[in-house]
């Protein structure tokens, strides 16, 4: 881990997105509340929360910061879902990794509750896929 000990405590936020792409039927059936493990979206961004909290857990060379806010939006469209975290501290050392962390848990999440949905007779997932997560947006004071 770094020394962060000699940095002050400052205002941070960072945000982050991704994208899982699923059949138009699958996003048919989130809209209508007809996946049958539950409520996709609220599951997902619950997930995310999670996985934010846990990020030191999860990535070894994080520190462990307080987390003062975070805000998940999750957006249908016509092929995908895409998932925006953005994440609070006041803290030595940033938030990128936590908002990161949440982004990947919500988009699995979501992919753990339609599996069922999207695997073609073989049992593969051929259209499947988690694409394009990155930091959206940093600030530092």
């Amino acid at each position: 881990m770094v020394d962060v000990s000699a940095k002050p405590e400052v205002p941070r936020m960072a945000t982050a997105s991704g994208v899982i792409h699923l059949k138009p039927e699958t996003i048919e059936k989130i809209k209508a509340g007809e996946v049958p493990k539950g409520d996709v979206l609220t599951v997902a961004q619950t997930a995310a929360i999670l996985a934010v909290k846990r990020t030191p857990e999860l990535v070894p060379m994080t520190h462990p910061i307080p987390i003062t806010s975070v805000n998940v939006k999750p957006e249908l469209e016509r092929d995908c879902v895409r998932v925006s975290v953005e994440v609070k501290t006041a803290a030595q050392t940033g938030v990128e990794m936590e908002a990161l962390v949440g982004v990947a848990s919500a988009l699995l999440t979501i992919w753990d509750m339609v599996k069922g949905l999207e695997k073609d007779e073989a049992g593969q997932y051929p259209t499947t896929s988690i694409e394009e997560i990155r930091v959206l947006r940093k600030v530092k004071g």
